[in-house]
C-alpha cells in the first residue's frame, strides 16, 4: 500500500531539494531531515513491548520497542544519505547495502554488491532510496533481501512516480511504500517529473 506523508514541513524542505540551485550541502541536510519525517511515519508498526517504569513519584507502565530487529537497507548510491536519519530514531538497527544501478539504455537493474545482516523472524526491514522511479531498482532490492528470509519489509523514498509504485505494487503487494511526494510521471529516460535531478549525482556532486 502506498503512503504519502502529506505535511507542511515535508512541502517546504521538498521545495528547496528541487530547486537547481540548492547545492550538496543543503541537499543532503534536507534529504536527512525530510528521511526523518517521512520514517517517523513508516515506524508506526513497529512493535510495541510494555515495561515497568518507576518515573521520581511512582511506579507506571512504560513501552519500548526492540530496535535491534531493525534492518535498514539503503540502496546504493544515493540511498546512503538516508540511514543517519533513520539511526538517530532507531540507534541500535542493523544496516544492509544493496548495490544497484540501472542500465541508462535498458533501464535494467545491474547488480554489483548485496551485503546484509542475518535476519530472524521479528526482523523489520526498510529499504531505502530517495527516488522510486521505474521501480526497476526497488524491485530488485526488495526481491533480494526476500531470497535471504526477510517477511517485513517496508519502502521509504522522498519522491515517487505513478508507474514506479504500480511496479512495485505488483511484484511485491507485501510491501508498503512510504513517500514524501507522488510526481507526475516518468521521462522518456525513466527520470521523475518534476522531480528534483539524479538524487546521488546531487548529494555527492559527481555531476
Amino acid at each position: 500500500m502506498l503512503y504519502v506523508v502529506d505535511h507542511p514541513l515535508i512541502k517546504h524542505k521538498l521545495t528547496i531539494m528541487r530547486r537547481i540551485d540548492t547545492g550538496p550541502k543543503e541537499f543532503r541536510e534536507l534529504l536527512r531531515e525530510i528521511t526523518l519525517l517521512v520514517a517517523y511515519e513508516a515506524t508506526r508498526h513497529i512493535e510495541v513491548h510494555e515495561i515497568e517504569v518507576e518515573t521520581p513519584l511512582e511506579k507506571t507502565k512504560g513501552y519500548y520497542i526492540n530496535d535491534k530487529d531493525i534492518v535498514i537497507v539503503p540502496i546504493l548510491r544515493a540511498g546512503l544519505g538516508m540511514v543517519d536519519s533513520i539511526l538517530e530514531l532507531l540507534p541500535n538497527a542493523s544496516v544492509g547495502h544493496i548495490g544497484i544501478y540501472r542500465d541508462p539504455e535498458t533501464l535494467r537493474a545491474i547488480d554489483y554488491y548485496f551485503k546484509i545482516p542475518r535476519l530472524n523472524d521479528k526482523s523489520e526491514i526498510f529499504v531505502l532510496d530517495p527516488m522510486l522511479a521505474t521501480g526497476v531498482s526497488a524491485i530488485d532490492a526488495v526481491s533480494k533481501v526476500k531470497q535471504v528470509g526477510a517477511k517485513r519489509i517496508t519502502f521509504i523514498s522522498l519522491i515517487s512516480s505513478p508507474e514506479g509504485v504500480e511496479a512495485l505494487e505488483e511484484v511485491h503487494p507485501d510491501v508498503d511504500i512510504y513517500t514524501a511526494s507522488l510526481d507526475r510521471q516518468l521521462n522518456d529516460h525513466g527520470y521523475i517529473l518534476p522531480g528534483l535531478g539524479d538524487a546521488g549525482d546531487r548529494l555527492f556532486r559527481t555531476k
